[in-house]
């Protein structure tokens, strides 16, 4: 299994070391597969980001694996920090607070980093920060450069999260829908699972679906009602996926999966272009930003480009680098950057919550 995955490049391309007056935050992530720690300057400068995916361990079961994926945080935890300080050059003294994702996510897996998170705090007397991992990703932007425009939409879509984000000043977030059921990320590992393509499903699909034709078969799209025009929902695609393979098979068709992946991704990606759209123009933004993990997905960020360059030409779409995509250390450490300039720290009796919603600090 593939370790760390260092963030050499990065590190190269927006550090060229510690200047005199920066604030250094080292933040940590924990919350899901994925074992992180960061250091980030101001905010926005990356000078270390260290990742330890899970992925080929979890891949055999057909998806996280909850017990197995804290035990491997706690594995990792420590060496991962020690080489994010070492890639950034710096020492422990160094650090000006400590910031960690204490929810939503497994809760057995924010507990190692909470824990880790507190245990340095106040060991070395540094104010702890507590981020909310949803808000985060939206942060991931800001560390590719977007410029702070608003009102702004987000779009987060990961595997446990579907939900568009509106900020209409600094530190004003209102979610203004959000999946009813799975999130698209799940859609794809789900149906990935069905067709026994692996785990994790969306960057497979992803790559299936360029061999197929997108108008092949045609999988219902969810709307909702007025009223909820925001919320998401993806299981009804998910059972039309299920039940187009029953019929098939019973039928004794052969199925050709490019075409049927590229049609399920379209339908999924249709849904969520649209309402980000639609979102956008109601509330007449000035940005518009994707974050998550499925931000990865090629047909995403092309189609919601295409749409966005239609109808709003006047509101840029900024979409992070493949690698801020998934959960990273970076993002929680810069999401820290302006509750630390707040002064909103965390108690040392912080605890992890799996459940947090978009605008909670508990």
């Amino acid at each position: 299994m593939k370790e760390k995955q260092n963030s050499a490049k990065i590190t190269a391309q927006t550090a060229t070391g510690q200047e005199e007056g920066e604030t250094l935050i080292l933040g940590i992530e924990t919350s899901c597969d994925e074992t992180s720690a960061s250091v980030v300057a101001d905010g926005r400068r990356i000078l270390s980001n260290v990742v330890s995916s899970q992925v080929e361990l979890h891949a055999r079961y057909g998806g996280v694996v909850p017990e197995i994926a804290s035990r491997h945080h706690l594995a990792l935890i420590n060496s991962i920090i020690d080489d994010a300080l070492d890639e950034a050059g710096l020492k422990f003294s160094d650090l000006r607070a400590i910031a960690v994702s204490h929810g939503p996510g497994l809760v057995g897996a924010l507990l190692v980093g909470v824990a880790t998170a507190k245990a340095l705090s106040y060991a070395l007397r540094l104010p702890l920060v507590a981020v909310n991992h949803l808000e985060a990703h939206l942060y991931a932007n800001y560390l590719n450069g977007a410029p702070l425009t608003y009102p702004a939409v987000i779009l987060i879509v990961s595997g446990g999260h579907t939900e568009l984000l509106l900020i209409e000043k600094a530190g004003t977030i209102t979610s203004l829908g959000r999946t009813r059921d799975d999130a698209a990320g799940e859609a794809f590992d789900k149906v990935a699972r069905v067709l026994e393509l692996g785990y994790p499903g969306g960057p497979l699909i992803d790559k299936l679906a360029r061999e197929g034709d997108p108008a092949a078969i045609k999988f219902p799209r969810s709307w909702l009602e007025e009223e909820s025009r925001y919320d998401f929902s993806f299981s009804g695609l998910k059972t039309a996926v299920v039940n187009h393979l029953y019929h098939a098979r019973r039928r004794d068709e052969e199925i050709n999966i490019p075409d049927l992946v590229a049609s399920f991704q379209e339908a999924l990606i249709d849904v969520l272009v649209e309402k980000t759209v639609s979102a956008a123009l109601d509330h007449q933004a000035l940005s518009v930003m994707i974050a998550g993990g499925v931000a990865a997905n090629s047909r995403l960020r092309a189609r919601l480009k295409e749409r966005l360059t239609k109808k709003i030409p006047s509101a840029p779409l900024h979409i992070p680098p493949l690698e801020l995509c998934t959960d990273n250390a970076a993002m929680i450490a810069a999401a820290a950057y302006p509750l630390y300039r707040q002064g909103k720290f965390a108690p040392l009796d912080l605890n992890a919550h799996p459940g947090l919603g978009i605008g909670a600090r508990r």
